[in-house]
């Protein structure tokens, strides 16, 4: 049991670092706006990716509505890719949580 533990642990982390990249007001009311538009769960995957996207577009394009000057963001850095992946994982795992709750106190 404790080999399985050890095998399972790495991908347990990694679903944690992207629910902790998700937990924020903006992942949170992007992960609701998502949950709600999603009516299949057999489209998560495209909703999460969706969300993703969003994300992605309100952190480069909030600082230039403050007044900051445009900066895209870094496509040829790994780490960047990572933190990416890290919010897909994370958009997962919101969605489908508030997806739960949303079948199961609304009906619907």
């Amino acid at each position: 049991m404790e080999d399985a533990l050890q095998l399972v642990q790495p991908v347990l982390d990694f679903f944690a670092a992207g629910f902790n990249q998700v937990n924020a007001i903006q992942g949170i009311i992007i992960g609701v706006l998502a949950a709600f538009v999603l009516r299949q769960y057999s489209r998560i995957l495209v909703i999460s990716f969706a969300a993703t996207l969003v994300h992605l577009v309100v952190d480069t394009a909030l600082p230039v509505i403050r007044g900051a000057e445009l900066k895209l963001p870094p496509l040829a850095d790994l780490e960047w890719w990572k933190y990416v992946l890290l919010l897909y994982v994370g958009y997962l795992v919101v969605i489908t949580v508030i997806y739960i709750l949303k079948r199961i106190l609304i009906r619907g």
